[in-house]
């Protein structure tokens, strides 16, 4: 796998994050190379992880196995077709983290014909703690799905989706799903100052529960309801509030605002991927 050469067009936040945890798995920094017209992005690039790099994207293409689009979504048309020619001649695999361009739009702008992976990762992927969504065209392999698997996991946990609308589910569930914990910690956090604490022990308070809360979930075999039973004592403190919670139709509320997430979602791919 490491000996796979990579090219990253795009020298951003996500990417960074990408070629960091690549280079923390083992990866060659010198099978990896990153374009970007920002020299500046690039000179840190090089500086920190030792990679190649160059303000051209069809340089950095030259010879490489595997192409991941880091680009923002609004230019990644114009991005796809300037390099079209080049993907047509090497065949990569080409993966996609742009938000809502959707894989036939995509193949489409790169000539057709391709092997082409759509991710879906969310924002703490740039901690290492990130949650990607994948989908695999007809022409991707099972050896290239493990080769983007790997890529991906780089920066957190994956998941394979078979049908490429339920992307649009994912992004409003993990894709926008940080904003949405952000905000019930922002909530906890003035609720608790509310109470009389002071607000950078409210803080404190808690990040560290929603930490651990989340830590619990993952390590345990058991799911959320259950766990959230065994903090939950009959007449307690914690039953009060839950109460207040579903009386307030807070499980009605989360599917109405995925869904319209989903569907500005879908709003959006439409827009992006018009002639």
């Amino acid at each position: 796998m490491t000996q796979q050469r990579l090219a990253f067009i795009g020298a951003g936040n996500m990417a960074r994050s990408l070629v960091g945890g690549l280079i923390a798995d083992g990866w060659d920094p010198a099978v990896i190379g990153v374009s970007d017209p920002d020299a500046h992005q690039l000179g840190a690039l090089t500086a920190h992880f030792k990679v190649s790099t160059d303000t051209d994207n069809r340089a950095i293409l030259a010879g490489r196995d595997v192409v991941v689009l880091a680009v923002k979504p609004q230019i990644l048309r114009e991005v796809a077709s300037g390099i079209a020619d080049q993907i047509q001649q090497l065949c990569p695999l080409v993966i996609s983290i742009a938000a809502g361009v959707r894989s036939s739009d995509l193949e489409r702008w790169l000539g057709g014909n391709c092997a082409v992976v759509r991710c879906m990762p969310n924002t703490p992927a740039l901690v290492q703690t990130g949650a990607t969504a994948l989908f695999a065209t007809r022409k991707v392999s099972n050896e290239q799905k493990d080769l983007a698997e790997s890529i991906l996991r780089a920066a957190g946990l994956t998941v394979w989706v078979d049908d490429e609308e339920l992307l649009d589910a994912v992004t409003a569930l993990s894709g926008s799903g940080p904003a949405y914990f952000f905000l019930v910690m922002e909530a906890l956090e003035e609720a608790g100052i509310t109470l009389g604490l002071g607000r950078q022990t409210s803080r404190l308070l808690t990040l560290q529960t929603a930490l651990g809360a989340a830590k619990m979930a993952l390590e345990s075999n058991d799911d959320t309801a259950v766990l959230r039973q065994r903090v939950t004592s009959p007449g307690g403190t914690t039953e009060r509030a839950l109460e207040v919670f579903e009386d307030g139709k807070l499980r009605a509320l989360f599917v109405d605002a995925l869904t319209a997430a989903r569907d500005r979602s879908r709003e959006l791919a439409d827009q992006l991927g018009g002639e």
